[in-house]
C-alpha cells in the first residue's frame, strides 16, 4: 500500500486488506479517527458499537494492514491511543478478470460503503440542514448529472475534481480561513449497464435549499480521501 496521489490517501490493492476493512466498526473507526483525531479503544467505543475489548481488537486488526497506527501517548499512559494512517484510503477492482479474488474483495468493501453511507443525505437533511444558516444552505444540496463519456473521459473527469479539491485537501490547518467549516463531499460514480451506455448527454436535475445544487461525493471508483472514499 502507498499514497502515490494528491489526496494523500493510502491506496489499497491487497485482496486481504479490502476484505479486513469491509466491517462496518472498522469504518467507523477509520472515519472517527480521520475526523476526530487520535484516540483510544474506550473513547472510541461508543461512537462505533462496540466494547472497548471488541473495539480494541478491530483497531489491532487494522494495524495489521497499516491503516491506523500508535499516535503519541495521552495524559494516562496506560491507555494506547491509535491515529488513521493516512487521510483517506481508496482502493480499486482490479483490472484483471482472471483476478477473481481481487474482485470479488473490491466488491465487497465497495457494497459495505454503499451501505454505510446509503442514509447521511436524509440524515443531514433532517437533523443538519434545517439549522444552518442561509449563506450555507444556499451552497448546499445534490447535484444529479449524467453525462455520456468514454472511459478514458471519465478518469479525465474525476482526475479534474481532485486537482481542484487537493489544496483544500492536503493545507495545513492553520492556513485555514477562520470561519471555515467542515463540509462533506459525496461523489458517486455511476456508470450505468451496457442497455443504457447510449443517450443524451447534459440532463441534470438539482435539489437544494432553494434550488442550488452545491454537493457531491464518491463511491464509485477508488476510495476516501480527505475524507475521500473510491469504491470500485
Amino acid at each position: 500500500m502507498g499514497t502515490p496521489n494528491r489526496l494523500g490517501d493510502i491506496e489499497i490493492t491487497d485482496p486481504q486488506a479490502m476484505r479486513a476493512l469491509a466491517h462496518p466498526v472498522r469504518l467507523a473507526i477509520l472515519d472517527h479517527l480521520r475526523r476526530h483525531g487520535p484516540a483510544t479503544a474506550t473513547q472510541l467505543a461508543p461512537d462505533v458499537g462496540a466494547t472497548p475489548s471488541v473495539t480494541s481488537w478491530h483497531l489491532r486488526h487494522l494495524a495489521g494492514f497499516g491503516l491506523v497506527r500508535d499516535s503519541e501517548p495521552g495524559p494516562d499512559r496506560r491507555q494506547r491511543r491509535w491515529e488513521a494512517a493516512a487521510r483517506g484510503f481508496r482502493f480499486e477492482a482490479p483490472l484483471d478478470p482472471a483476478d477473481e479474488e481481487g474482485q470479488a474483495a473490491a466488491r465487497v468493501l465497495s457494497q459495505q460503503m454503499f451501505r454505510r453511507y446509503a442514509d447521511l443525505p436524509s440524515r443531514w437533511a433532517d437533523e443538519v440542514g434545517p439549522a444552518l444558516d442561509p449563506t450555507w444552505l444556499r451552497l448546499a444540496g445534490l447535484a444529479n448529472t449524467r453525462v455520456v463519456v468514454s472511459a478514458e473521459e471519465l478518469a479525465a473527469i474525476e482526475d479534474g475534481i481532485e486537482r481542484v479539491l487537493a489544496p483544500y485537501v492536503t493545507r495545513d490547518p492553520a492556513e485555514r480561513p477562520a470561519d471555515g467549516r467542515g463540509v462533506l463531499l459525496m461523489r458517486y460514480v455511476l456508470p450505468e449497464g451496457s442497455e443504457g451506455q447510449v443517450g443524451e448527454a447534459g440532463s441534470e436535475e438539482q435539489a437544494g435549499q432553494a434550488g442550488e445544487s452545491g454537493e457531491s461525493e464518491r463511491a464509485g471508483e477508488s476510495g476516501q480521501a480527505g475524507q475521500t472514499r473510491k469504491a470500485p
